[in-house]
């Protein structure tokens, strides 16, 4: 093709192009930007769905804490009408059940059977000589603490089991946490820095109790690792833990004995 001027060959290429006869320029392909733009739409997409059902109507960074403190105070009003409910409840049974032993013989030698054991299951309040431990939180974290957080400052359920343990291994005959009654099969548990025990929530200081050979349980307490590691603790953060011998008394056991599982020794 020849063109005889700027101006015309110019106007012959402008024409050429409104009609759609000149080569079009070939598109770069950008396979990754097409690929990865859905997908980080997708993603988007659904972290804001996400949030939106986790936060159900409110602020996910709202400070929840009154409700939960409100919760809790809710069940524990809930766990002591249940219990209120069940001691009346176990109180017209023995009352039924004494009017049926006066006239029904085998009721009466399984009641006479039965009270024969209440001593060794625990359902007898008991005294005697024992030992008491107590164990507290750290006053707050000051300036000669910096290295400290708020974990080393607190009184743990590993801490409280250890003494539990130590003492049932050292022969404690009968124990008691916070005044309750407790069995080998009581579950001791820590939520923050309070002790769930029994359905009920404790606060430090937590004082265990317990009735046997003071010597002997005091023995079995300076043996026991987690009790060691606990009164290092002691030394380095102002954990409080103090260990006294006199004449001790626990209350019977009162919650459930509803076993979940067993098994037959052999």
């Amino acid at each position: 093709m020849e063109y005889t001027s700027g101006a015309t060959s110019w106007q012959k290429v402008l024409r050429r192009a409104a009609a759609g006869l000149l080569p079009r320029r070939p598109r770069q392909r950008r396979p990754g930007w097409s690929i990865g733009v859905p997908l980080i739409a997708a993603a988007a997409g659904l972290l804001f769905t996400t949030s939106a059902t986790t936060a159900d109507g409110t602020a996910l960074r709202e400070d929840r804490r009154p409700q939960l403190n409100q919760l809790i105070e809710e069940r524990r009003e809930q766990v002591a009408a249940s219990e209120r409910r069940a001691a009346t409840l176990r109180g017209e049974v023995e009352q039924r059940t004494n009017t049926l032993a006066g006239s029904d013989a085998p009721i009466k030698n399984q009641q006479n059977r039965a009270q024969g054991s209440l001593q060794a299951a625990g359902f007898t309040a008991l005294g005697g000589p024992g030992v008491t431990v107590e164990l507290n939180d750290a006053p707050q974290l000051d300036q000669t603490q910096s290295d400290a957080s708020n974990d080393d400052l607190v009184v743990h359920q590993g801490d409280v089991q250890a003494v539990v343990n130590a003492l049932w291994a050292g022969g404690a005959e009968a124990m008691a946490i916070m005044n309750v009654r407790v069995l080998s099969t009581s579950a001791v548990r820590c939520v923050g820095n309070t002790l769930l025990l029994h359905g009920r929530v404790y606060s430090p200081p937590f004082k265990i109790v317990a009735i046997g050979d003071p010597a002997a349980l005091q023995q079995a307490l300076a043996g026991s690792e987690g009790v060691r590691l606990f009164k290092d603790a002691v030394d380095d953060y102002q954990l409080g833990y103090k260990e006294t011998v006199s004449t001790v008394r626990v209350p019977a056991f009162e919650d459930s004995t509803s076993l979940r599982s067993a098994t037959v020794p052999k």
